[in-house]
C-alpha cells in the first residue's frame, strides 16, 4: 500500500498546517534555553528536537520558500549545535543503508557544501561566543548537556533498528514525538508526512511495547519477573492482594459469569486463584501456549481448574461469559479492545492505558485492569 504525501497546504507551509506546531515548539524550546538553561534541558531538548522537528524537516521541508527552509535549517543548527546539512546527509545515508536489498555501507565522507559551511560557521560562532563570554557555563552546563543529548540520539537510533527496524504504537510517545514510533512505516514510506504514518500501520510489523530509548527493558521480560514471584511468598501475597482489589471492583459491573477463560497466567496463576475465591461457582479455564507453564499452574489446584494447552487467537470468538487477557498477551491488544472476543473481557494493561471501565491495580506494578464489553 502506498502512502502519499498530504495535500499541499496554501500559504507559507508547504505540506500541512500541523507543521506549524513543530515550528512553534522549537521556538518554545529556544525560549526556555535562553530563560533557564540547564544541562538536562539541553540534553532532552536536543534529543527531542532531533527526532521530531529536525527529522520531519529532513523528509518534508516545512516551507514553500527555499529561502525560508534554508533560514530554518540555520536556526536548527544553532538550536541543536549541529549543522543540519550534515544531519540530513547522515540520516538519508541511514535510509539508503537500511533499505531492502541494500549494498555495502557507504563509507564516503559527507560532501562539503556551501550550505554546510554556513551552518558550521553558525555553530562554531555560537560556541566561540560562549567560550569568550561564559566559559564556565559552556564547560559545566552546555557541553555536558550536549554530549548527553547526542548519546540519547545514538541510543534512540540503535534501538530503532536493533534486531530489525521496530515500531512502537504507544499513544503517549507518538503524541509527544509526532508519530516517530511508526518507524517501520516511516522506512517503507520515507516521503510520507508524519500525519499520514498511522494510516499505514502494519499489524505484522516488528514492534516493541517500549519507546526506543527504553527498549533495553525488553530484555527484562514479564516471564522472568513471574519466575521471581514464584520463588517469593511475599511477592505472591502482594500480587494477589493488589489484583484482587481491582477484580472486586470491576466484577460488580460484570453480569453473572459461569464460564471464565483466563489467557496465559500459567506461571503464577494468581487470576485463577483470585477468581476461584471470588466466584466459587464458576468454571475456570487457563489457556496457555507453554506446556511448562500449565504444569506449574497444576501445582496450585486440585483438578478444579481446566488447563488447556493452546495458543489463544483473539480474532476467534470465545464462548466464555468472561475472558481475562494478561499484560503479557501475545497479539494485537488494540483488536481486543475494538472487537472483544467474548461478551465481557477484562484486560490487564499498563497504568497509562485506561480503556472502558478501568481501575488501577498498583502504582508499583504500573498496571491497571480495563473492562470492555460487546
Amino acid at each position: 500500500m502506498s502512502v502519499a504525501l498530504v495535500a499541499r497546504s496554501r500559504g507559507v507551509l508547504r505540506y500541512s498546517p500541523w507543521d506549524g506546531v513543530l515550528i512553534a515548539l522549537s521556538g518554545l524550546y529556544a525560549t526556555l534555553l535562553l530563560w533557564t538553561p540547564s544541562s538536562p534541558l539541553f540534553a532532552i531538548g536536543l534529543w527531542w528536537t532531533a527526532n521530531t522537528v529536525a527529522h520531519n524537516f529532513i523528509h518534508t521541508p516545512f516551507f514553500r520558500s527555499r529561502a525560508a527552509n534554508r533560514a530554518f535549517a540555520c536556526y536548527l543548527s544553532a538550536l541543536m549545535g549541529f549543522p543540519q546539512g550534515v544531519w540530513r546527509a547522515r540520516h538519508l545515508r541511514h535510509h539508503r543503508e537500511s533499505a531492502p536489498g541494500k549494498g555495502a555501507p557507504d563509507r564516503r565522507p559527507t560532501r562539503w557544501t556551501a550550505e554546510i559551511a554556513v551552518e558550521s560557521g553558525i555553530v562554531l560562532g555560537m560556541w566561540l561566543t560562549m567560550i569568550a563570554f561564559a566559559p564556565w557555563f559552556f564547560v559545566s552546563v552546555y557541553v555536558p548537556g550536549y554530549l548527553v543529548g547526542l548519546g540519547l540520539c545514538q541510543l534512540q537510533g540503535h534501538f530503532e533498528h536493533a534486531g530489525g527496524t521496530t515500531s512502537h504504537y504507544g499513544w503517549l510517545y507518538n503524541r509527544l514525538f509526532f508519530n516517530d514510533g511508526y518507524h517501520v512505516e516511516h522506512h517503507r514510506h520515507p516521503g510520507a508526512h508524519w500525519t499520514r504514518l498511522p494510516f499505514s500501520a502494519d499489524p505484522q510489523a516488528h514492534r516493541s511495547r517500549w519507546p526506543p530509548v527504553l527498549r533495553w527493558l525488553d530484555a527484562i521480560s514479564l516471564e522472568s519477573l513471574e519466575r521471581v514471584a514464584l520463588r517469593s511468598p511475599i511477592l505472591q501475597r502482594y500480587l494477589i492482594a493488589s489484583h484482587e482489589r481491582a477484580f472486586r471492583r470491576l466484577l460488580l459491573q460484570v453480569p453473572q459469569a459461569r464460564r471464565i477463560t483466563i489467557v496465559g497466567g500459567g506461571l503464577f496463576p494468581r487470576t485463577a486463584l483470585i477468581l476461584r475465591r471470588l466466584l466459587p461457582g464458576a468454571t475456570l479455564s487457563i489457556v496457555d501456549a507453554q506446556r511448562e507453564h500449565l504444569e506449574i499452574a497444576a501445582r496450585f489446584f486440585d483438578g478444579d481448574v481446566e488447563l488447556r494447552h493452546q495458543f489463544f487467537d483473539a480474532r476467534s470468538e470465545d464462548d466464555a461469559d468472561l475472558l481475562i487477557v494478561p499484560l503479557s498477551f501475545i497479539g494485537d491488544r488494540r483488536a481486543v479492545y475494538e472487537h472483544p472476543p467474548a461478551r465481557t473481557v477484562l484486560v490487564h494493561d499498563w497504568l497509562w492505558r485506561p480503556h472502558g471501565g478501568s481501575v488501577r491495580i498498583s502504582w508499583l506494578l504500573l498496571k491497571r485492569l480495563n473492562l470492555v464489553t460487546r
